[in-house]
């Protein structure tokens, strides 16, 4: 027990020190960083401003236009918060395996998964989960939503379900390049099934819905907790899943990744 809170102290400092170390690069680099973050704030901005468009012409049944809102500002939380993390795991392949950086990765005394978590952040993504908390505050008051102490809690938990899946499964994809090496990886199509859950899953046919809840569970991850938190209660079944999900994807990947690093041989072996 005591080895283990020493590592879990050991990897809590590591944290920060790996964050102030971005963090000071960051700063250094103040023109970059504010065009990153511009970047980010416009894209963000782009696409509600895309979707208040094309809901507002196009109505869905049994969706109102500020639920369609509230989803995607839901979306957006787990999703910021999954992308301050997710660089690493995108460029795995190229960055860490091609080029050989996965073996000093290795020469370090901490977790491997942990280093190649928080080796760098995107720190500019935070701006989408406070856009985000942003949307969904509106939407609620567009909704006259009541919300108690129990319901702001279930948000926080469902947005950190959410960035857990999220981390998971992309992790998991990360660990295909242990046996296939590939600069890209398979990370784009599943980058781009994220957006498939930021709506409601019943607008899509069933062997879509099937896919996004229990083959790349996206939905999971966004949708049914947002549509619990919107009582909508034919969905509440399914919002009971989603830790079980999340820890579910968390096993799966973190067992993936562990044969893999056992499976990893260095680039000039």
């Amino acid at each position: 027990m005591d080895s283990f809170a020493k590592r879990l102290r050991l990897h809590a400092e590591l944290f920060w020190e790996y964050f102030l170390q971005y963090l000071k690069v960051r700063v250094s680099y103040r023109g970059d960083f504010l065009v990153s973050l511009a970047t980010s704030t416009a894209a963000t901005i782009f696409a509600f401003a895309f979707v208040v468009i094309l809901f507002q012409r196009v109505k869905l049944p049994h969706w109102r236009f500020q639920e369609i809102a509230f989803l995607y500002g839901f979306s957006l939380i787990p999703y910021g918060f999954f992308n301050v993390l997710s660089l690493n795991l995108y460029e795995f392949g190229n960055t860490y395996i091609m080029e050989g950086k996965f073996d000093r990765v290795l020469l370090r005394p901490a977790s491997s998964l942990f280093q190649v978590l928080f080796e760098n952040f995107r720190i500019e993504s935070f701006f989408e989960a406070a856009s985000g908390i942003a949307i969904v505050a509106w939407a609620a008051a567009q909704l006259h939503l009541h919300w108690s102490l129990a319901d702001a809690f279930l948000l926080g938990f469902y947005a950190v379900c959410g960035g857990a899946i999220y981390v998971s499964v992309f992790l998991l994809l990360s660990t295909f390049s242990f046996w296939f090496e590939d600069r890209i990886g398979i990370h784009p199509p599943f980058w781009n099934l994220i957006a498939f859950g930021r709506y409601p899953l019943s607008i899509y046919s069933s062997y879509i819905q099937f896919f996004l809840s229990w083959i790349v569970p996206f939905g999971f991850a966004t949708f049914y907790p947002g549509a619990r938190l919107l009582k909508h209660t034919e969905f509440y079944r399914y919002a009971l899943f989603v830790p079980v999900v999340a820890a579910v994807c968390m096993i799966v990947s973190g067992f993936a990744w562990s044969r893999g690093v056992r499976h990893y041989s260095s680039t000039g072996s």
